[in-house]
């Protein structure tokens, strides 16, 4: 059962089509989630028609995915069906709401199943890229168990998250942030080479030329980062992702991955170390990096399991394995796009050609 306040879904509502997509007139808006998320999906219906746009609301029910795996037959999973193409082309704005009954239903899939869909479905993960589009994710009492929290202390930590608590309303505080991030951003602008140093970590990434993007919640709600796309040929090094990763529900932690001229040449993992093996399968690019990204949402205070929060901690992180962000300059293609995360609060440094940029998860300067 919801919590009575947190987070308040008519206000929720109000700033992902406001501020996050920023909807006008007439536009078609596609929204993707669960039935789960029918408090937040019935505000937005109410907030893109006041807006004067069209919502179209595609819900899931319980079960919905897994059993699209388990029945798809291998064309099924080779092809993709137009009219999600259609779709995806035709909509001015994507939604996608995070909002799982169960955090590991597809976790006893066969991953060669998981990666030939993704494969397939890369024609419309491309034509999505390029409209507006946002990630964000509605509290379930299955995400709230994978956190350890229960699901009213899980809903009052997203709304932290989302800034829906703070006293000048949300979209003050995402500009602040915003307006922080601009100064980092400013600080990278020039930048040569990113080194991250951390116990097992020491890599280094060209990022010469290439453009920093002020995450400040239009893509992502919450948001709380700065990022880039390496240089598909630059990274050196070791890194050892201290956050733990649940993709398609398949816990994966401990992941170890070395480097050389850009590409994975070992990678180990203390748990899922099959999945890992598959996602760096999956095609070419899947061996390189995508992202450099660095969290900057201090209001994000612990790990809980969810990528779309956890890359977003202000003193951690990732490096996203497969495609780039075009809008960066990176070049790298691929059906794979995973972010995996370094914890530096605990002693971890990144350098920026040679000048320390953030010591123990704080920014210096």
């Amino acid at each position: 059962m919801r919590p009575a306040s947190v987070p308040d879904p008519a206000a929720f509502a109000d700033l992902l089509v406001g501020y996050c997509l920023e909807v006008r007139p007439h536009q078609q808006v596609l929204v993707r989630s669960t039935s789960l998320a029918a408090p937040l999906l019935l505000e937005l219906q109410r907030a893109l028609l006041a807006a004067d746009a069209w919502p179209h609301l595609r819900v899931e029910v319980p079960g919905q995915t897994r059993g699209f795996y388990e029945h798809a037959k291998d064309w099924q999973l080779e092809e993709f069906p137009p009219l999600a193409l259609h779709e995806a082309r035709k909509c001015e704005a994507v939604l996608a709401i995070q909002a799982p009954d169960d955090v590991r239903a597809l976790a006893a899939v066969d991953p060669d199943r998981l990666t030939r869909a993704r494969r397939a479905r890369r024609p419309i993960q491309e034509a999505t890229m390029k409209k507006r589009w946002c990630s964000t994710l509605w509290p379930t009492p299955a995400l709230a168990d994978q956190a350890g929290l229960e699901l009213d202390a899980y809903a009052g930590f997203v709304a932290g998250a989302l800034f829906l608590d703070r006293p000048a309303g949300p979209v003050a505080a995402w500009r602040e942030l915003g307006a922080f991030q601009a100064r980092l951003v400013e600080r990278l602008r020039k930048a040569g080479t990113v080194r991250v140093e951390a116990a097992g970590t020491d890599v280094t990434l060209a990022v010469k030329g290439r453009t920093w993007i002020n995450s400040d919640g239009k893509r992502n709600m919450p948001s709380g980062e700065v990022f880039t796309g390496p240089h598909e040929t630059s990274a050196q090094g070791r890194v050892r992702f201290t956050l733990p990763s649940s993709p398609a529900g398949v816990e994966v932690r401990g992941v170890e991955l070395e480097l050389r001229d850009g590409e994975v040449v070992t990678a180990t993992a203390e748990a899922g170390q099959d999945y890992l093996d598959r996602a760096l399968a999956t095609d070419a690019g899947a061996r390189r990096l995508g992202e450099l990204g660095i969290g900057t949402n201090y209001g994000i205070d612990r790990p809980t399991g969810t990528i779309l929060f956890d890359e977003k901690i202000g003193g951690t992180v990732h490096l996203a394995l497969g495609r780039s962000y075009p809008e960066t300059g990176g070049t790298n293609e691929s059906a794979l796009h995973w972010d995996l995360i370094c914890d530096l609060r605990a002693g971890g440094r990144i350098t920026v050609d040679g000048e320390v940029l953030q010591e123990g998860g704080r920014f210096t300067g």
